[in-house]
């Protein structure tokens, strides 16, 4: 791996099925005296053969090409040339992607609005063993591993319920009343009562409009 300060430039493939972002890419790169474009591929096949051609510091990735996908080609580069980093430069940057790009292996993850100064120190970053994320990027990450652990949780506790307080929470949903549950269900409204009390203890939740919208989401009743 290249590091910063030895005159030895950082060895970058390029992977992008635009020529002309490609051009671009190399001749923003190449600005700057420390980079070196070993390759250029159009797709995740041509990718992977200059990969373990050329061994680069660093593969500059797309998601979006012609059949494998560039978090596909990221797992497999990961484990065919795993000296080499891998950065993700994308114009997409939903948190999924790039949630996905990490489990995959990617070393950092890049819009292509980015700032050519930007792009080179990712560049740089990762190549010296680091992680770089543009600042949407690392938002947009963040809030999707919230997401993901408030499903996590939800889904916890839907499964902390009896089958009889789910059927309780279904009928609060519908907004079928205590007695109009307890009928429909054949037990008295009493104990529809303390099933309330039992399933918003145990969900956290002290209103009928966010039982409501938890069972929504949980899918227990659709609107």
């Amino acid at each position: 791996m290249t590091e910063a300060g030895t005159g030895t430039p950082i060895r970058v493939l390029v992977v992008d099925d635009h020529a002309v972002v490609r051009e671009g890419i190399r001749r923003v790169l190449t600005a700057e005296v420390g980079f070196e474009v070993v390759g250029e591929a159009a797709d995740a096949a041509e990718g992977m053969a200059l990969a373990s051609q050329h061994h680069p510091d660093v593969v500059l990735l797309d998601i979006k090409m012609p059949g494998e996908s560039g978090l596909e080609l990221t797992t497999r580069l990961r484990e065919a040339v795993p000296d080499s980093r891998v950065l993700i430069l994308s114009m997409f940057d939903h948190g999924e992607y790039v949630l996905e790009a990490v489990r995959n292996g990617a070393h950092g993850y890049v819009l292509k609005d980015a700032s050519p100064h930007e792009l080179r120190d990712a560049v740089r970053a990762v190549s010296q063993g680091r992680e770089f994320f543009s600042l949407d990027a690392a938002r947009r990450m963040g809030a999707a591993i919230r997401d993901q652990h408030q499903d996590t949780l939800a889904s916890a506790a839907l499964e902390s319920l009896t089958a009889r307080e789910r059927d309780v929470l279904a009928g609060v949903a519908q907004g079928l009343t205590n007695k109009e549950i307890g009928s429909s269900l054949g037990i008295s409204h009493r104990t529809v009562e303390s099933h309330r009390e039992s399933l918003m203890k145990k969900l956290e939740i002290k209103t009928v409009a966010g039982l409501t919208r938890f069972a929504l989401e949980q899918g227990l009743v659709t609107e």
